[in-house]
């Protein structure tokens, strides 16, 4: 049988193309807001409420989502869940209030919570620790591409028929996306196209707890009592905010703060989660730089890429000293890229300190952390937006990341996996 050449990558690739229908059906629901909300008599605050559904349902399921894709396997856990996430998306079609719609979309949180999870687990089971990074900056990058692509195709959808045709659209393309993950994901052991090189590079380069068969199962007491679990959880509290913030208020803020149509919208509003694509590919390519040239350990380099990430979150935070909507557009897209690489680089240091049977389990515990998080923020941005306006917020969000890179810095402590050797850093971090 012919053997495919850097089968890994291919892999990651699939886990990409997932996370980008994870993340068109959540950000369908932004970019069809202005008239979903006209039609259905929904206001601001009304609105506020829908969202808060969706992350309180996300952040309650993702615990026990990963903890079922550490039991039952990567495959079938993340087939079962996009499978449920596509038709829960299709359902909002059904909407005919905020409750109606606030229902469809707790059901889609429930559902959505295993992308991440799942995705750290898959680039676990097939990375080596030295590359880790790099793929989860490319399957995180569907996150990005996923809120890309929703603008121009919800509006091309509204323009062309209704708003409920675009959660009908996206819901479709997920189902056809779990026919793919079903017929082609394999765990790199069951793999017959992979090449007995490549199964071997990618083993001998995963830490002990990654790839033995005596490797603990998860348990959530151990990982939550844990230091590292909390030096994690805390920033996820902290980050998550900015994240959801952009993907729920963007489109929105650009009608009523900037006055942008539907069709600027179309054209703008997508433009963000374009450099937080580059956030997630970049960042992935930070670490290993930083390991190279600057001489610190693979894990003090992840440190770093959450501090960069961190730092230019300060750009959003400008966003009410500029008059033109397009220099905020500019400036949001600065956010978009300071979260991605931030986020990225979360992930990874997760992956570094969880062994395989207990990354999706803790990725899921610490996603909850960053959803809850993100939920009190919104409940309180739908308030207090329209007493301050957006722009207090964005800044506070900047502070947020800050406080969140000094906890990392501060907190965190590499795992020494018994067995394997780990690159010497140049200094103590």
């Amino acid at each position: 049988m012919t053997k495919i050449r850097g089968m890994r990558w291919w892999m990651v690739g699939l886990v990409t193309a997932g996370l980008i229908v994870n993340y068109l059906a959540r950000n369908t629901l932004s970019v069809a807001a202005p008239t979903m909300m006209s039609e259905l008599n929904i206001t601001t605050q009304e609105y506020s409420y829908i969202v808060v559904a969706w992350q309180v349902c996300y952040a309650l399921m993702q615990p026990i989502a990963g903890y079922v894709i550490d039991a039952i396997g990567t495959k079938i856990g993340f087939a079962v869940f996009a499978l449920a996430w596509s038709v829960a998306c299709a359902c909002a079609a059904m909407a005919t209030g905020w409750q109606s719609m606030a229902l469809f979309r707790g059901m889609l949180g429930l559902t959505e919570a295993a992308g991440i999870p799942a995705g750290v687990k898959a680039t676990t089971e097939w990375f080596p620790a030295k590359e880790r990074s790099i793929a989860i900056g490319w399957f995180n990058i569907g996150s990005s591409i996923g809120a890309l692509c929703a603008p121009p195709l919800v509006v091309w959808t509204i323009l062309h028929g209704s708003w409920q045709m675009s959660f009908v659209i996206v819901g479709a393309i997920g189902i056809v996306w779990t026919g793919l993950w079903l017929a082609f994901y394999k765990h790199p052991r069951d793999q017959k196209l992979l090449s007995d090189k490549e199964r071997d590079f990618i083993l001998e380069g995963q830490e002990a707890t990654h790839h033995s068969d005596k490797a603990p199962k998860a348990r959530w007491h151990q990982i939550v009592r844990s230091r590292n679990f909390w030096a994690i959880a805390i920033p996820r509290f902290l980050s998550e905010p900015a994240w959801q913030t952009f993907n729920a208020w963007i489109p929105l803020y650009m009608a009523t703060e900037r006055h942008m149509n539907i069709k600027e919208i179309a054209m703008f509003a997508w433009l963000p989660f374009l450099a937080a694509d580059i956030g997630c590919v970049l960042g992935g390519y930070l670490s290993p730089w930083f390991h190279k040239y600057w001489k610190v350990s693979l894990f003090t380099s992840r440190k770093l890429v959450v501090v960069v990430g961190a730092v230019c979150m300060i750009g959003p935070a400008c966003i009410g000293l500029v008059a033109s909507p397009y220099a905020a557009i500019a400036l949001l897209c600065v956010g978009g890229f300071a979260h991605q690489t931030l986020s990225g680089a979360l992930y990874s240091i997760t992956s570094d300190v969880f062994g395989k049977n207990e990354v999706a389990t803790a990725t899921g515990l610490a996603g909850m952390s960053g959803y809850l998080g993100a939920t009190i923020f919104t409940l309180v941005f739908g308030v207090l937006v329209t007493l301050v306006g957006y722009s207090p917020l964005f800044m506070l969000l900047a502070v947020f990341d800050l406080v969140a890179a000094a906890v990392v810095c501060l907190l965190i402590r590499e795992k020494m996996a018994p067995g394997v050797p780990l690159a010497k850093p140049a200094f103590s971090t």
